[in-house]
């Protein structure tokens, strides 16, 4: 085995391993969330799966429940704090060891058009859900620390699709709410990093390919450019952000703090 000095480096089987944790993810029943769900569970992590629609997310729960880990299930609607609250209390006799909150909703509107009450229910799901789970994880996890990550968007860095203001607003508070609370309780125990996706091919996309199909020239066109900015030519899998979520929520990321990790395909540096 490999020494430093004195100390032998830890095997890498070991430095993957989610064994003896358990993991809460958020908008786990489909696309990004369930791959997520799936690699922990491989890598030997108990789950709590979170989402809105129980029908998918039991059907989740039975496809995973081959990987023999124990898996909770929660229908939570994360737009509503009460309902937020509801499932820390429900997690008290065994706090996760890992939180990633994954849920977001992106739906398009023109800016123009934008009222009080579509802001707020972007905001609510995609932000303050973000805030509020980050706050019951610290506050159950005070004294042991723990891990969280986050999920933004490559619009919260460079917006490219029209119609997406609110949404890219709050995947920049999601940023910034990543790194504050990273530089705040790092010296707690606690890891608080980002990941950044780029365009990812899970249901929610299908819809727009959908638009695609009524010869909605917009959502073509942007496509179109979307594409050919991407250096990799392709949009992503749910399951390229998966294992990139896998390494920051294990130890081969025990040195990464406050980082944003993007995984888009190089559209941010083209």
């Amino acid at each position: 085995m490999l020494k430093t000095g004195k100390k032998k480096l830890k095997p890498l089987i070991e430095l993957v391993s989610l064994r003896g944790k358990t993991a809460l993810i958020t908008g786990a029943a489909s696309g990004i969330g369930k791959a997520m769900a799936y690699r922990f569970a491989e890598a030997g992590a108990d789950l709590e799966l979170v989402d809105i629609n129980e029908a998918k997310l039991d059907a989740a729960r039975d496809e995973l429940s081959e990987l023999n880990v124990k898996i909770g299930t929660y229908k939570v609607d994360l737009g509503k704090k009460p309902e937020i609250e509801q499932l820390w209390n429900k997690l008290k006799e065994k706090e996760p060891d890992i939180l990633v909150n994954n849920a977001g909703i992106y739906p398009m509107k023109d800016f123009l058009e934008i009222d009080a009450a579509f802001l707020q229910k972007v905001m609510d799901i995609n932000l303050n859900s973000t805030i509020w789970m980050c706050q019951n994880m610290i506050k159950a996890r005070a004294k042991q620390g723990g891990v969280i990550i986050n999920v933004g968007s490559v619009e919260a860095v460079m917006p490219f699709k029209e119609d997406l203001v609110p949404y890219g607003l709050s995947k920049v508070g999601v940023i910034i709410l990543t790194r504050a609370l990273a530089a705040e309780y790092g010296r707690r125990g606690f890891r608080i990093n980002a990941l950044v996706p780029g365009g990812v091919f899970t249901p929610g996309t299908k819809k727009l390919a959908k638009e695609v199909l009524k010869f909605n020239v917009g959502i073509i066109q942007s496509g179109l450019e979307y594409r050919q900015r991407l250096p990799m030519g392709r949009l992503g899998k749910p399951d390229e952000i998966a294992r990139m979520a896998l390494v920051l929520a294990s130890d081969l990321s025990s040195y990464v703090q406050g980082a944003l990790i993007a995984v888009d395909g190089g559209f941010l540096s083209a």
